[in-house]
């Protein structure tokens, strides 16, 4: 399990495991927080193309789909 501290996911590196159209590295590129501190709404977009689709955070933990970083 990747460690994710919710207030350092904004602007955050992340790699594919499992690449699909060559798109292998990401960026966190929205994240809205609720009144409680909580992660209401994430997007990601990927690099090569610039391809934004929201995503649930929590799947960033997942070390089995996302790799921490580029790599």
């Amino acid at each position: 399990m990747n460690k994710i501290n919710p207030k350092k996911l904004l602007n955050s590196k992340w790699t594919a495991v499992n690449p699909v159209k060559k798109e292998k590295h990401f960026l966190v590129t929205e994240l809205e927080f609720g009144e409680e501190g909580e992660v209401v709404h994430c997007s990601i977009e990927a690099v090569i193309t610039n391809r934004s689709a929201p995503i649930k955070w929590m799947e960033l933990k997942n070390n089995k789909k996302w790799l921490h970083g580029w790599k």
